[in-house]
C-alpha cells in the first residue's frame, strides 16, 4: 500500500472479541451493577489503545449498534466510532454466509478492510474473495479468550504486508 493510500478499515465485533465468553474468573460482584451487564467487567481497558495503535479507522460491526459508543467505547478509551448499520442485514442470504458479511463489503466499497469477529466462517471468506476487489483480512477470534497478543500480531503482520508488499 502506498504512503498516500488510505489505511484499511477495521470492522470490530464486541461479543467474543472484546467480551470473551470463557473468562477464567467470574466478573467481580460490583460488575453486576455495571449498566446491568455483568459481562462488561470482562472488557480489557488496554485493548482500546492497542486497536488505535493499528492506525486503522475503526467501525463497530456489532449487534450493540449505537450502544457500543455509549457503553463499550468509554471503557476502552475509544472515541465515538461509526456503526455499521445492520438493521437490514437479516434479509435473504446464502446458506452459511454471516449476516454481517454483505453490509461490511458494501461499506468497504472496494477499500482494504479487516473484520474482527468470532463468527467468521469459510463461506464468508469465499464470498468476500469473490465479491470484494480489495485486500481483506477476515480474522476470527476465539470467543472463549477474546483478543489476545497473537491476534494483534496477526493483524499487525497483515497491515505491515499491505504497507510493504514484496
Amino acid at each position: 500500500m502506498s504512503a498516500t493510500a488510505e489505511r484499511p478499515l477495521l470492522f470490530l465485533d464486541i461479543n467474543g472479541p472484546l467480551i470473551p465468553f470463557g473468562s477464567p474468573k467470574p466478573p467481580p460482584p460490583a460488575a453486576s451493577a455495571d449498566d446491568g451487564n455483568p459481562l462488561l467487567a470482562r472488557l480489557d481497558p488496554g485493548v482500546g489503545a492497542r486497536l488505535l495503535a493499528l492506525g486503522c479507522p475503526l467501525i463497530w460491526a456489532t449487534t450493540w449498534m449505537d450502544e457500543a459508543n455509549e457503553v463499550v467505547a468509554p471503557r476502552l478509551g475509544l472515541p465515538r466510532l461509526p456503526v455499521l448499520d445492520l438493521s437490514e442485514a437479516d434479509g435473504p442470504s446464502l446458506r452459511g454466509l454471516h449476516w454481517k458479511t454483505r453490509p461490511l463489503v458494501e461499506w468497504a466499497d472496494g477499500r482494504p478492510f479487516v473484520w474482527v469477529d468470532d463468527e467468521i466462517g469459510a463461506v464468508d471468506r469465499q464470498w468476500v474473495a469473490a465479491a470484494h476487489p480489495g485486500p481483506a483480512l477476515l480474522h476470527r477470534v476465539d470467543p472463549a479468550r477474546g483478543l489476545q497478543d497473537s491476534d494483534f500480531r496477526a493483524l499487525g503482520d497483515w497491515l505491515a504486508a499491505l504497507d510493504h508488499p514484496s
